[in-house]
């Protein structure tokens, strides 16, 4: 690209994620850089293991360079295309930890700091303070039911086992919360 007069910090991120599969070593370089900060603040966000998001963040990287064909820019940006991969990767990596057993008074804390997270720093917009003003909207049950589930990467079923409810109750406050976040959400961007 910058062979022809482009520096890299000019390339669009569709540009790069297309010669990332080029296997141009300059433009895979690039592409790193420029997306290095929010796949691992998201990892660390789920994780909290610093060592574990970098191992995650490289995850991250490398599906993107052997899946980079199936990105499709009408469902999102690059940079939400790789934040949703990381995310994922990063529940999974935490669910097969198993989660660790925590009081619920720190449940609590989390819901009330969610916008002080390195996910909100790696997220260069103000998405992050939205689904905190979704989440504050929620009723507590479902709100402490996502973030568990969400955040946590809690199945429905350690959700119910926290929470002390019948496993149906959890899976309910589970959607149900996610239904309405993302109502709230598509009514504040105008959906």
């Amino acid at each position: 690209m910058w062979r022809m007069g482009l520096s890299p910090g000019r390339v669009s991120d569709e540009a790069l994620l297309t010669g990332l599969t080029t296997g141009d070593p300059a433009l895979a370089v690039a592409f790193v850089r420029r997306f290095q900060g929010p796949v691992f603040g998201v990892a660390l966000a789920v994780l909290g293991d610093a060592q574990l998001a970098e191992d995650i963040a490289q995850q991250t990287f490398e599906r993107a360079w052997r899946h980079a064909q199936v990105y499709d820019s009408r469902r999102g940006s690059v940079r939400t295309w790789l934040t949703v991969i990381a995310h994922n990767l990063a529940v999974d990596a935490a669910r097969a930890r198993r989660a660790r057993p925590f009081a619920p008074e720190d449940l609590d804390a989390l819901l009330g700091a969610v916008t002080e997270t390195p996910e909100r720093r790696a997220l260069a917009d103000d998405s992050a303070e939205r689904v905190r003003r979704a989440l504050a909207e929620l009723p507590r049950e479902q709100a402490r039911a996502l973030v568990m589930a969400g955040i946590y990467g809690m199945t429905a079923r350690e959700v119910a086992a926290a929470e002390d409810v019948p496993l149906g109750t959890a899976k309910t406050r589970i959607r149900t919360g996610t239904l309405k976040v993302r109502a709230l959400l598509d009514t504040v961007e105008g959906r």
